[in-house]
């Protein structure tokens, strides 16, 4: 017999069918030389403090690292602490008894870290010896599965990707569990979390929020004039190409519009444009688009699309390519052809004859491809999954068909010393923008603007001119959207999508796991969904403002840290080297947050906001914080290798200066002195005094 563990009961039901186990027993199903059965998620976990004798949170027993860790039943929380889920044990006994009574194992659990290690735990914690081969597969069509056991390898070729599944946990581990008892403890009250991946994601949130509240908007005047279009019943709009912080330059400007009542033609640049097609989704593109149109959270994309993928209608969704490699490709027009059957694709989906090859390379597939939909029937959906869908089909027709191509006129014209912009747009191939009839941002109102045949130094009539107000604005909070983004490429502001995809082994978290780590840090409350955007809360701005500096809070050294897991699973690394570092690196971060632990009292400074002018100022160890919760502003006590002491904090928050300090240093490591002091915005600048020349000292008369 052979014993076929899958993820769920759900896949398990689907494979059983091919291989015909079909009588049903608890916990399994057998038949046709197979046992099936399931593992229900991680049955067997690393065990906590408590298995290697350490209860409660003790500075002495900090920090905490095994010499080997423990594996135990998946445990449960309850009001006398944790104990072991008997569902959990009943269905390992289930497990230990058909792989005791196997020739062979057959691991079907999700291709990919997780699934690996889901059943490598499971594996080693029954101290099972018997062989077993992996069944690899993107989808789970019964063509795929059958596929899949014809080619089952031996699972000793994914001990790499074990490898790495199980350092990211013992990391993980070391992490989390020294780095939350080491800043409780310092706290002295209540529980503060923190974690290898969600402290640098709440980090971003926290920045981006301080950015945005700090921002102060500068008023913006742009002029306007309109002359006569190609047509005699179309105009076109020039705009200045300066746009003035004060009204007065852009009221000259105007004034000469008025007078003057003309412009000349300064350049006419003709040429084209050619916008490529966009790339296939994987998981985290999937999730940042259904944010951004519909509002959908990251994890609830990945809940409908693991719903898709169990419905055998997409492939496999945890997926961070977003490129096929040459043999899926083939199949591709046999998809086409399958959506000609389907009147919401059928037009779009007929006119496809030569196929883009953008999405299609061999070398950037790692364990699985672009997302993509089996070709199976849907039946009837709910909407959310309608949506989601839609999308994946949708975005397959963008990414193969033609790319979109237009001719753009770009029109100079001068008035009175100013210059002005005009442009038209010509679509000559809408290509994949036809799939949706998706504009560019900004271009809803000049898609096909035919300009006229204008050449260099033709006079312009003025039949009208405009001034226009506004206000420069700061960049918004995070959405679900922009976090996964930025979680991506570690902060790093990307915006080409080949260019995203070099460095996703350098963002923090995985497609897979980076919708846990967002909901993790709203369920702790470190931060909350306000609308579609993630605010940070009180408390996670607290936290921010103790490991803001600190490695714990470091995005890229956590960008740094997947990229090593990425080597490990290439067997470009070993895991005992990767290992090694995150043991200096908790030894490290439980140093520094274990020293927090005079920042946690504060005191009433007794001075008033300088900002706000109704909060009052409160000193912690790191930071100065106004109280009111509407203005929170921060003044933080180190700058530039120095902390400030309360003094020169109580002065800088009464006088808006400082005295002249000593002790900072520069980037160079060189030393300085200067007066700290508020800019218009209320962020610590330096000042520095011009020093007065010293009299030279005379020489010494000659006799």
């Amino acid at each position: 017999m052979k014993t076929i563990i899958a993820e769920k009961p759900s896949v398990a039901r689907e494979i059983a069918r091919i291989v015909g186990a079909t009588k049903l027993e608890e916990g399994y199903m057998y038949g046709g030389g197979y046992y099936v059965t399931w593992a229900l998620g991680h049955l067997v976990q690393l065990s906590f403090p408590e298995g290697y004798g350490i209860k409660g949170f003790q500075r002495d027993n900090l920090p905490v690292i095994p010499d080997e860790f423990l594996l135990v039943p998946r445990q449960v929380r309850t009001e006398k602490g944790y104990k072991t889920d008997s569902g959990v044990m009943k269905q390992i006994r289930t497990i230990t008894k058909l792989f005791n009574d196997s020739d062979r194992i057959i691991v079907a659990t999700d291709a990919g870290r997780e699934g690996e290690l889901i059943f490598r735990y499971l594996y080693h914690h029954i101290g099972c010896a018997v062989p077993f081969d992996r069944l690899w597969i993107s989808s789970l069509t019964d063509k795929a599965i059958r596929d899949g056991l014809d080619s089952l390898e031996d699972g000793t070729k994914y001990d790499n990707l074990y490898l790495a599944a199980k350092s990211r946990s013992e990391a993980d581990w070391l992490v989390g569990i020294n780095g939350t008892q080491a800043l409780t403890v310092a706290a002295g009250r209540g529980t503060y979390s923190v974690g290898r991946v969600q402290t640098p994601t709440l980090a971003m949130v926290c920045a981006r929020f301080w950015e945005n509240k700090r921002f102060v908007p500068q008023d913006v005047f742009q002029t306007h004039f309109s002359t006569q279009g190609k047509d005699a019943d179309s105009v076109v709009k020039f705009s200045s190409a300066v746009k003035w912080n004060v009204k007065s330059g852009a009221a000259e400007v105007y004034n000469i519009l008025r007078e003057t009542g003309r412009a000349t033609v300064l350049s006419v640049e003709r040429k084209e444009t050619v916008q490529d097609t966009p790339l296939l989704y994987d998981l985290t593109a999937l999730q940042k688009d259904a944010n951004a149109r519909f509002g959908f959270t990251a994890e609830q994309t990945l809940a409908i699309a693991q719903k898709l993928y169990e419905s055998k209608l997409i492939t496999y969704p945890r997926t961070g390519s977003r490129y096929i490699p040459e043999d899926v490709f083939a199949g591709i027009p046999a998809l086409l052809k399958g959506l000609r059957n389907n009147p919401k694709w059928d037009t779009v989906a007929g006119r496809m004859r030569q196929l883009s090859r953008r999405s299609v390379d061999d070398t950037k597939v790692t364990d699985h491809h672009a997302l993509l939909p089996t070709g199976v029937k849907p039946m009837l959906f709910a909407k959310e999954e309608t949506l989601i869908y839609d999308m994946i089909i949708s975005r397959m027709l963008e990414a193969f068909s033609e790319k979109c191509i237009k001719d753009v006129t770009t029109v100079k014209a001068e008035c009175g010393g100013a210059e002005f912009v005009a442009k038209g747009y010509v679509v000559r191939q809408h290509g994949w923008r036809s799939v949706r009839n998706e504009k560019e941002e900004g271009e809803e109102n000049e898609e096909n603007t035919v300009l006229p045949e204008w050449s260099e130094g033709d006079i312009l009539p003025i039949m009208g001119c405009s001034m226009t107000e506004g206000k420069t604005k700061p960049r918004p909070f995070h959405t679900e959207a922009s976090l996964l983004a930025a979680m991506e490429t570690a902060g790093k502001e990307v915006e080409d999508e080949e260019m995203r995809q070099a460095m996703k082994d350098c963002g923090i978290g995985t497609p897979a796991t980076r919708a846990a780590i967002i909901e993790t840090l709203l369920r702790r409350e470190y931060i909350v969904r306000s609308k579609k955007s993630l605010v940070p809360t009180e408390k996670g701005l607290a936290l921010y403002s103790i490991v803001r500096g600190m490695d714990i809070a470091n995005v890229e050294m956590t960008g740094q840290w997947e990229a090593a897991l990425a080597k490990i699973e290439r067997g470009e690394l070993p895991s005992e080297a990767f290992m090694r570092d995150i043991e200096s690196y908790t030894r490290r971060i439980t140093t520094d947050l274990l020293a927090c632990d005079k920042i946690f009292g504060h005191k009433d400074s007794g001075i008033s906001c300088p900002k706000c002018g109704s909060g009052r100022m409160q000193f912690y160890g790191k930071v100065v914080r106004c109280d009111n919760t509407d203005c929170g502003l921060p003044v933080f006590r180190q700058i530039a290798g120095k902390t400030l002491s309360d003094t020169e904090m109580t002065e800088l928050l009464r006088n808006g200066q400082t005295g002249l300090l000593n002790g900072f240093r520069s980037k160079q490591g060189k030393p300085f002195s200067a007066v700290v002091a508020f800019d218009s915005d209320f962020n610590t600048v330096f000042e520095f005094p011009e020093e007065k020349k010293k009299p030279g000292r005379k020489g010494r008369k000659k006799k």
